[in-house]
Protein backbone atom coordinates (compact mmCIF):
# COMPACT_ATOMS: atom_id res chain seq x y z
CA UNK A 1 0.00 0.00 0.00
CA UNK A 2 1.73 3.16 -1.27
CA UNK A 3 1.20 6.77 -0.21
CA UNK A 4 -0.01 8.99 -3.05
CA UNK A 5 -0.12 12.78 -2.88
CA UNK A 6 -2.82 14.36 -5.04
CA UNK A 7 -2.34 18.09 -5.51
CA UNK A 8 -5.63 19.78 -6.35
CA UNK A 9 -7.32 16.73 -4.88
CA UNK A 10 -10.56 18.58 -4.14
CA UNK A 11 -10.96 19.49 -7.80
CA UNK A 12 -12.88 17.71 -10.51
CA UNK A 13 -10.15 15.35 -11.76
CA UNK A 14 -8.23 15.28 -8.50
CA UNK A 15 -11.21 14.08 -6.47
CA UNK A 16 -11.89 11.34 -9.04
CA UNK A 17 -8.30 10.17 -8.57
CA UNK A 18 -8.72 10.21 -4.81
CA UNK A 19 -11.83 8.04 -4.92
CA UNK A 20 -10.21 5.49 -7.23
CA UNK A 21 -7.04 5.31 -5.13
CA UNK A 22 -9.10 4.66 -2.02
CA UNK A 23 -11.09 2.01 -3.89
CA UNK A 24 -7.75 0.33 -4.58
CA UNK A 25 -6.89 0.54 -0.85
CA UNK A 26 -4.01 2.98 -1.34
CA UNK A 27 -3.05 5.69 1.15
CA UNK A 28 -3.99 9.17 -0.03
CA UNK A 29 -2.86 12.62 1.01
CA UNK A 30 -4.53 15.65 -0.59
CA UNK A 31 -3.33 19.23 -0.81
CA UNK A 32 -5.65 21.93 -2.09
CA UNK A 33 -6.18 25.63 -1.42
CA UNK A 34 -9.82 25.42 -2.64
CA UNK A 35 -9.27 28.17 -5.22
CA UNK A 36 -11.10 26.09 -7.83
CA UNK A 37 -11.68 22.86 -5.88
CA UNK A 38 -14.50 22.19 -3.42
CA UNK A 39 -14.54 20.36 -0.10
CA UNK A 40 -17.86 18.81 -1.11
CA UNK A 41 -16.04 16.78 -3.78
CA UNK A 42 -14.42 14.78 -0.97
CA UNK A 43 -17.38 14.60 1.40
CA UNK A 44 -18.01 10.87 1.01
CA UNK A 45 -14.31 9.93 1.41
CA UNK A 46 -13.15 12.53 3.95
CA UNK A 47 -12.46 9.97 6.69
CA UNK A 48 -10.07 8.03 4.44
CA UNK A 49 -7.97 10.99 3.30
CA UNK A 50 -5.20 13.05 4.86
CA UNK A 51 -6.54 16.43 3.67
CA UNK A 52 -4.33 19.50 4.04
CA UNK A 53 -5.16 23.05 3.03
CA UNK A 54 -2.01 23.99 1.14
CA UNK A 55 -1.26 26.50 -1.61
CA UNK A 56 1.30 25.08 -4.02
CA UNK A 57 2.84 28.53 -4.44
CA UNK A 58 4.05 28.16 -0.81
CA UNK A 59 7.16 25.98 -1.09
CA UNK A 60 7.49 25.40 2.65
CA UNK A 61 3.88 24.23 2.88
CA UNK A 62 4.32 21.88 -0.09
CA UNK A 63 7.46 20.44 1.49
CA UNK A 64 5.58 19.82 4.73
CA UNK A 65 3.10 17.62 2.85
CA UNK A 66 5.70 15.52 1.04
CA UNK A 67 7.35 13.21 3.66
CA UNK A 68 6.59 9.54 3.05
CA UNK A 69 5.02 10.14 -0.36
CA UNK A 70 5.95 7.67 -3.10
CA UNK A 71 3.89 9.04 -6.00
CA UNK A 72 2.69 12.57 -6.72
CA UNK A 73 -0.34 13.13 -8.97
CA UNK A 74 0.03 16.84 -9.68
CA UNK A 75 -3.40 18.12 -10.72
CA UNK A 76 -3.38 21.55 -9.05
CA UNK A 77 -3.70 24.37 -11.59
CA UNK A 78 -5.82 27.23 -12.85
CA UNK A 79 -7.43 25.15 -15.63
CA UNK A 80 -8.87 27.75 -17.96
CA UNK A 81 -7.80 29.33 -21.24
CA UNK A 82 -10.17 32.34 -20.90
CA UNK A 83 -9.09 32.99 -17.31
CA UNK A 84 -5.43 32.88 -18.37
CA UNK A 85 -6.12 35.40 -21.12
CA UNK A 86 -7.68 37.75 -18.57
CA UNK A 87 -5.07 37.12 -15.87
CA UNK A 88 -1.84 35.57 -17.19
CA UNK A 89 0.11 36.43 -14.03
CA UNK A 90 -2.04 34.20 -11.83
CA UNK A 91 -1.88 31.34 -14.33
CA UNK A 92 1.89 31.61 -14.43
CA UNK A 93 2.24 31.84 -10.65
CA UNK A 94 0.12 28.78 -9.93
CA UNK A 95 0.76 26.63 -12.99
CA UNK A 96 4.48 27.31 -13.42
CA UNK A 97 5.87 28.42 -10.07
CA UNK A 98 3.56 26.03 -8.25
CA UNK A 99 4.70 23.12 -10.42
CA UNK A 100 8.33 24.01 -9.75
CA UNK A 101 7.60 23.95 -6.01
CA UNK A 102 5.99 20.51 -6.28
CA UNK A 103 9.00 19.18 -8.19
CA UNK A 104 11.47 20.65 -5.71
CA UNK A 105 9.61 19.19 -2.75
CA UNK A 106 9.26 15.81 -4.46
CA UNK A 107 12.96 15.74 -5.32
CA UNK A 108 13.99 16.55 -1.76
CA UNK A 109 11.60 13.95 -0.29
CA UNK A 110 12.83 11.15 -2.56
CA UNK A 111 9.49 10.63 -4.33
CA UNK A 112 9.52 7.77 -6.85
CA UNK A 113 7.56 9.51 -9.62
CA UNK A 114 5.61 12.69 -10.34
CA UNK A 115 2.71 12.46 -12.81
CA UNK A 116 1.95 15.94 -14.12
CA UNK A 117 -1.38 17.06 -15.58
CA UNK A 118 -0.55 18.84 -18.82
CA UNK A 119 -2.96 19.82 -21.57
CA UNK A 120 -3.75 19.35 -25.25
CA UNK A 121 -3.66 23.14 -25.48
CA UNK A 122 0.14 22.96 -25.85
CA UNK A 123 -0.40 21.91 -29.49
CA UNK A 124 -2.13 25.19 -30.30
CA UNK A 125 -3.96 25.41 -33.59
CA UNK A 126 -1.78 22.99 -35.54
CA UNK A 127 -3.48 21.82 -38.73
CA UNK A 128 -3.14 18.05 -38.36
CA UNK A 129 -5.48 15.10 -38.65
CA UNK A 130 -4.47 14.11 -35.12
CA UNK A 131 -2.13 15.67 -32.61
CA UNK A 132 0.74 13.35 -31.77
CA UNK A 133 3.58 13.82 -29.34
CA UNK A 134 6.19 14.27 -32.11
CA UNK A 135 4.56 17.54 -33.18
CA UNK A 136 6.28 20.73 -32.10
CA UNK A 137 4.15 22.54 -29.51
CA UNK A 138 2.66 25.87 -30.57
CA UNK A 139 0.75 27.32 -27.58
CA UNK A 140 -1.55 30.26 -28.33
CA UNK A 141 -2.79 31.11 -24.81
CA UNK A 142 -1.05 31.91 -21.52
CA UNK A 143 -2.62 28.75 -20.07
CA UNK A 144 -1.04 26.61 -22.79
CA UNK A 145 2.32 28.31 -22.26
CA UNK A 146 2.13 27.60 -18.54
CA UNK A 147 1.36 23.93 -19.12
CA UNK A 148 4.22 23.58 -21.60
CA UNK A 149 6.57 25.22 -19.10
CA UNK A 150 5.50 22.64 -16.52
CA UNK A 151 6.32 19.86 -18.97
CA UNK A 152 9.76 21.35 -19.55
CA UNK A 153 10.41 21.54 -15.82
CA UNK A 154 9.40 17.89 -15.45
CA UNK A 155 11.80 16.80 -18.18
CA UNK A 156 14.61 18.94 -16.74
CA UNK A 157 14.14 17.47 -13.26
CA UNK A 158 14.25 13.95 -14.71
CA UNK A 159 17.49 14.71 -16.52
CA UNK A 160 19.26 16.76 -13.87
CA UNK A 161 17.98 15.30 -10.60
CA UNK A 162 16.99 11.77 -11.71
CA UNK A 163 13.45 12.06 -10.35
CA UNK A 164 11.01 10.22 -12.60
CA UNK A 165 8.31 12.39 -14.15
CA UNK A 166 5.53 11.82 -16.67
CA UNK A 167 3.47 14.57 -18.33
CA UNK A 168 -0.02 13.58 -19.46
CA UNK A 169 -1.66 15.85 -22.02
CA UNK A 170 -5.37 15.78 -21.19
CA UNK A 171 -7.90 16.37 -23.96
CA UNK A 172 -11.15 18.08 -22.85
CA UNK A 173 -11.94 16.05 -19.76
CA UNK A 174 -15.56 15.93 -18.57
CA UNK A 175 -17.67 14.09 -16.05
CA UNK A 176 -19.35 14.30 -12.63
CA UNK A 177 -18.24 17.04 -10.20
CA UNK A 178 -17.10 19.41 -12.93
CA UNK A 179 -18.18 22.75 -11.52
CA UNK A 180 -20.81 24.54 -13.67
CA UNK A 181 -20.90 27.65 -11.48
CA UNK A 182 -18.12 29.54 -13.27
CA UNK A 183 -18.07 30.98 -16.79
CA UNK A 184 -14.62 29.35 -17.04
CA UNK A 185 -16.00 25.86 -16.48
CA UNK A 186 -15.83 23.11 -19.07
CA UNK A 187 -18.33 23.45 -21.89
CA UNK A 188 -20.10 20.17 -21.12
CA UNK A 189 -20.86 21.10 -17.52
CA UNK A 190 -22.13 24.50 -18.67
CA UNK A 191 -24.34 22.98 -21.38
CA UNK A 192 -25.82 20.37 -19.03
CA UNK A 193 -26.50 22.86 -16.26
CA UNK A 194 -28.20 25.22 -18.71
CA UNK A 195 -30.38 22.54 -20.31
CA UNK A 196 -31.46 21.08 -16.96
CA UNK A 197 -32.34 24.59 -15.76
CA UNK A 198 -34.27 25.50 -18.90
CA UNK A 199 -31.73 28.12 -20.01
CA UNK A 200 -30.10 28.76 -23.38
CA UNK A 201 -26.33 28.19 -23.21
CA UNK A 202 -23.84 30.10 -25.33
CA UNK A 203 -21.66 28.50 -27.99
CA UNK A 204 -18.73 30.76 -28.81
CA UNK A 205 -18.05 30.77 -32.54
CA UNK A 206 -20.03 28.75 -35.07
CA UNK A 207 -19.96 25.51 -33.08
CA UNK A 208 -17.96 23.66 -35.70
CA UNK A 209 -14.80 23.64 -33.60
CA UNK A 210 -14.14 20.04 -32.59
CA UNK A 211 -12.73 18.39 -29.50
CA UNK A 212 -11.60 14.96 -28.32
CA UNK A 213 -13.96 14.86 -25.33
CA UNK A 214 -12.60 12.43 -22.73
CA UNK A 215 -14.59 11.03 -19.82
CA UNK A 216 -12.84 11.49 -16.48
CA UNK A 217 -12.59 7.77 -15.63
CA UNK A 218 -10.36 7.29 -18.68
CA UNK A 219 -8.03 10.00 -17.41
CA UNK A 220 -7.93 8.49 -13.91
CA UNK A 221 -6.90 5.14 -15.36
CA UNK A 222 -4.15 6.75 -17.44
CA UNK A 223 -2.79 8.62 -14.42
CA UNK A 224 -2.53 5.49 -12.32
CA UNK A 225 -0.96 3.53 -15.16
CA UNK A 226 1.57 6.36 -15.56
CA UNK A 227 2.71 5.93 -11.95
CA UNK A 228 4.17 2.52 -12.71
CA UNK A 229 4.76 2.15 -16.48
CA UNK A 230 8.50 1.34 -16.72
CA UNK A 231 9.28 3.31 -19.90
CA UNK A 232 7.04 6.34 -19.29
CA UNK A 233 9.49 8.56 -17.41
CA UNK A 234 10.47 11.84 -19.10
CA UNK A 235 7.74 11.45 -21.70
CA UNK A 236 4.77 13.64 -22.59
CA UNK A 237 1.80 11.43 -23.48
CA UNK A 238 -1.66 12.19 -24.88
CA UNK A 239 -4.65 11.04 -22.83
CA UNK A 240 -7.88 11.08 -24.83
CA UNK A 241 -10.12 8.78 -26.87
CA UNK A 242 -8.78 9.40 -30.38
CA UNK A 243 -12.19 10.65 -31.58
CA UNK A 244 -13.59 14.12 -32.23
CA UNK A 245 -16.98 15.82 -32.04
CA UNK A 246 -17.99 19.37 -32.87
CA UNK A 247 -19.67 21.53 -30.26
CA UNK A 248 -22.82 21.41 -32.35
CA UNK A 249 -22.73 17.59 -32.30
CA UNK A 250 -22.10 17.68 -28.56
CA UNK A 251 -25.04 19.98 -27.96
CA UNK A 252 -27.37 17.86 -30.10
CA UNK A 253 -26.37 14.75 -28.13
CA UNK A 254 -27.06 16.51 -24.83
CA UNK A 255 -30.44 17.77 -26.08
CA UNK A 256 -31.38 14.16 -26.81
CA UNK A 257 -30.10 12.78 -23.49
CA UNK A 258 -31.71 15.53 -21.42
CA UNK A 259 -34.89 15.56 -23.51
CA UNK A 260 -34.74 19.27 -24.26
CA UNK A 261 -35.58 21.34 -27.32
CA UNK A 262 -33.78 24.43 -26.05
CA UNK A 263 -31.48 25.93 -28.68
CA UNK A 264 -28.11 27.56 -27.96
CA UNK A 265 -27.12 31.18 -28.40
CA UNK A 266 -24.09 31.77 -30.62
CA UNK A 267 -21.54 34.34 -29.54
CA UNK A 268 -18.24 35.64 -30.91
CA UNK A 269 -15.19 33.33 -30.81
CA UNK A 270 -13.05 33.59 -27.66
CA UNK A 271 -9.37 34.61 -27.80
CA UNK A 272 -7.03 31.65 -27.42
CA UNK A 273 -9.63 29.06 -28.44
CA UNK A 274 -8.44 26.22 -30.67
CA UNK A 275 -10.60 25.26 -33.64
CA UNK A 276 -9.66 21.60 -33.89
CA UNK A 277 -8.30 19.16 -31.34
CA UNK A 278 -8.05 15.39 -31.72
CA UNK A 279 -5.48 13.09 -30.17
CA UNK A 280 -3.30 10.33 -31.48
CA UNK A 281 -3.22 7.92 -28.53
CA UNK A 282 -0.85 5.30 -29.91
CA UNK A 283 1.92 6.29 -27.50
CA UNK A 284 -0.41 5.96 -24.49
CA UNK A 285 -1.40 2.50 -25.69
CA UNK A 286 2.22 1.45 -26.20
CA UNK A 287 3.86 2.97 -23.12
CA UNK A 288 1.05 2.93 -20.55
CA UNK A 289 -1.10 0.06 -21.76
CA UNK A 290 -3.92 2.60 -21.83
CA UNK A 291 -7.23 2.00 -23.55
CA UNK A 292 -10.25 4.32 -23.10
CA UNK A 293 -13.15 2.27 -21.75
CA UNK A 294 -15.90 4.90 -21.44
CA UNK A 295 -17.02 6.36 -24.76
CA UNK A 296 -18.47 9.76 -25.59
CA UNK A 297 -22.17 8.88 -25.39
CA UNK A 298 -21.87 6.75 -22.24
CA UNK A 299 -19.80 9.46 -20.58
CA UNK A 300 -22.42 12.10 -21.37
CA UNK A 301 -25.22 9.89 -20.02
CA UNK A 302 -23.31 9.25 -16.79
CA UNK A 303 -22.60 12.94 -16.38
CA UNK A 304 -26.18 14.06 -17.00
CA UNK A 305 -27.38 11.43 -14.54
CA UNK A 306 -25.02 12.78 -11.86
CA UNK A 307 -26.14 16.38 -12.38
CA UNK A 308 -29.77 15.32 -12.16
CA UNK A 309 -29.05 13.54 -8.89
CA UNK A 310 -27.56 16.72 -7.45
CA UNK A 311 -30.77 18.68 -8.03
CA UNK A 312 -31.29 22.41 -8.26
CA UNK A 313 -28.86 23.29 -5.45
CA UNK A 314 -25.97 22.75 -7.84
CA UNK A 315 -27.66 23.86 -11.04
CA UNK A 316 -28.96 27.18 -9.77
CA UNK A 317 -25.41 28.29 -8.98
CA UNK A 318 -24.44 27.82 -12.63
Amino acid sequence: MALYLVTGGAGFIGSALVRELLRRSEQVRVVDNFFTGHRRNLDEVRDGVDLREVDITDLAAVRSAMPGVEYVLHQAAVPSVPRSVEDPLTSNRINVEGTLNVLLAARDAGVKRVVYASSSSVYGGRAAERNDEEMAPAPISPYAVSKLAGEAYCQAFSQVYQIETVALRYFNVFGPRQDPSSPYSGVISLFIAALLSGKRPTIFGDGEQCRDFTYVDNVVEACLLACHAPSASSKAINVATGNRYTLNELFAALQEIVGSEIEPVYGPPRPGDILRSQADIRLARKVLGYEPTIGFREGLERTVRWYREQGQSLLTSA
